[in-house]
């Protein structure tokens, strides 16, 4: 049990990638059966937190592409506004 708890503290360290990779061996191992329930249990909160790893990743790439997003839409308005002001100046110049 305690080698659990450790794994269990060390989750922080983990990439994306190896969560999700060791999260399918969990899942393998725990619907495989035959397992005792006191292993189950650690599985399954293995499991629980590996998800939380692999849940935080995917939400902060998100927000990445979600900041990236709305600094590109912003550059392209400001392009565009900018584009508008120099035609009009030359529309009138000619």
């Amino acid at each position: 049990m305690a080698k659990t708890d450790e794994k269990a503290n060390d989750t922080s360290a983990l990439g994306y990638e190896q969560a999700r990779d060791e999260l399918v061996e969990v899942v393998r191992r725990l619907e495989a059966g035959g397992t005792s329930l006191e292993e189950s249990l650690a599985l399954w909160e293995r499991g629980e937190e590996l998800a939380k790893v692999c849940r935080r990743w995917l939400e902060g790439a998100r927000a990445r592409l979600d900041a990236a997003l709305a600094e590109s839409g912003t550059e392209e308005a400001e392009g565009a506004d900018a584009g508008e002001r120099a035609g009009d100046t030359g529309a009138d110049g000619a």
